[in-house]
């Protein structure tokens, strides 16, 4: 029924600005000499500005249909995807098309996890702290903010954040599981009614969009972690790796892999038992969770074996992280004999031409040549010499 209306006033601004322009024409045309009559001309100008008028109606309407079918087009695709960031890009996509609005955020609340933040049209500093709309939990309705700022600050008000809308995401349970933000810089700028009912429609129809998502997502993770270190499995390393490597071939970045064991583990399960063992793993993944960066993939790939893809690192920063590793490792005891966890690693770069199974073979055989040289150590993989064409 929009669009039918749109298009119905679209037609009629149009006709009406097409028989404004013949009218304009006509008069003129009967229009005296320069000594005739006032009234003539002054009808002519009216009609003139009558059609200007008409003609940026006729503008404003192109441009409302345009932004109502952008925006009806978005809320088509939001069931189309069931990746959650994705899917939050396509909500604000559709929620920065409301006019007045610059600058936006949508959280969504993880299970267990840090919720999953999406952002646009913020800096780096507002998206680092944004800005908030002051009430301590769950927002209990939809909340308008306007913020004052003190003259010390130096940056241009217009370039400030000057307020805010925040909508609360209510899931089907009537449990809060989001916030969609809208922020405005312009200072003398107020959201109409309208416009903060047209944010508060595409947040109610994202919420079960975004349900699935989170399902999904966390179906997911459970099939990708490894239910005893609570890290990646060695499914999901081998497709990362795949994927990681075919990234940094394709953009000539740097990669790096680092595979490691707990040495004589098979003593340590005779000696202390199959569960203490398995506590022992466990500590072992969260001494491996302590020491990665945020953008590493650390994952238990068999047995006591781990391994952790570093993107955009070299051998030498994997060699890093082996030593932080083992001198952490070192200090969690593994029983009443004061014995010491120990761990023996495999560290290959990647070079030109590799393959994923070429670089994971090649860390393999670094961490057995570590095992002979005597445990407690990493080897390096050496650069593997490949024949010309």
């Amino acid at each position: 029924m929009l669009a039918v209306s749109t298009s119905a006033v679209i037609a009629v601004l149009a006709f009406a600005s097409v028989a404004a322009l013949v009218t304009v024409v006509v008069l003129r045309r009967l229009s005296p000499a320069p000594q005739g009559s006032h009234e003539l001309v002054k009808a002519v100008d009216e009609m003139r500005l009558k059609m200007d008028e008409l003609s940026q109606d006729l503008s404003e309407a192109l441009e409302r249909a345009e932004r109502e079918s952008r925006r009806n087009r978005l809320f088509g695709e939001l069931g189309g995807s069931i990746d959650l960031p994705e899917l939050l890009d396509r909500v604000l996509d559709a929620a920065m098309e409301i006019p007045g609005f610059d600058a936006a955020l949508i959280s969504v609340e993880g299970q267990g996890v840090a919720p999953v933040v999406v952002t646009r049209s913020l800096t780096p500093e507002e998206a680092a702290k944004p800005p908030t709309s002051g009430v301590a939990g769950a927002l209990p309705g939809t909340i308008t903010v306007t913020y004052r700022y003190g003259r010390d600050l130096g940056a241009d008000r217009s370039e400030r954040i000057g307020g805010g809308v925040f909508i609360p995401l209510i899931g089907r349970d009537l449990a809060p599981i989001g916030t969609l933000s809208l922020f405005w810089r312009a200072p003398d700028f107020e959201p109409s009614a309208e416009q903060i009912e047209q944010a508060e429609a595409i947040a109610e129809s994202s919420i079960p969009a975004i349900e699935n998502a989170r399902r999904y997502g966390e179906a997911r993770k459970a099939a990708e972690t490894d239910a005893l270190t609570g890290l990646y499995n060695q499914r999901y390393f081998h497709e990362t790796l795949r994927r990681e490597v075919l990234r940094a071939q394709r953009y000539e970045r740097n990669l790096a892999l680092l595979v490691f064991d707990v040495d004589d583990f098979k003593g340590i399960n005779d000696r202390i038992g199959h569960l203490a063992g398995d506590r022992v793993l466990a500590q072992a993944a969260d001494r491996l969770r302590e020491a990665v960066r945020s953008v590493d993939v650390a994952c238990r790939i068999g047995g006591d074996e781990f391994a952790v893809i570093l993107p955009e690192s070299t051998a030498h920063d994997a060699d890093q992280l082996y030593r932080r590793l083992q001198s952490s490792m070192r200090g969690t005891a593994l029983g009443p004999d004061e014995d010491r966890l120990r761990i023996s690693g495999g560290i290959a770069e990647l070079q030109h031409g590799d393959t994923a199974a070429g670089l994971f073979e090649r860390a393999d055989a670094a961490l057995y040549r570590a095992k002979d040289q005597g445990k407690d150590r990493a080897d390096i993989a050496r650069v593997v010499d490949r024949p010309g064409p």
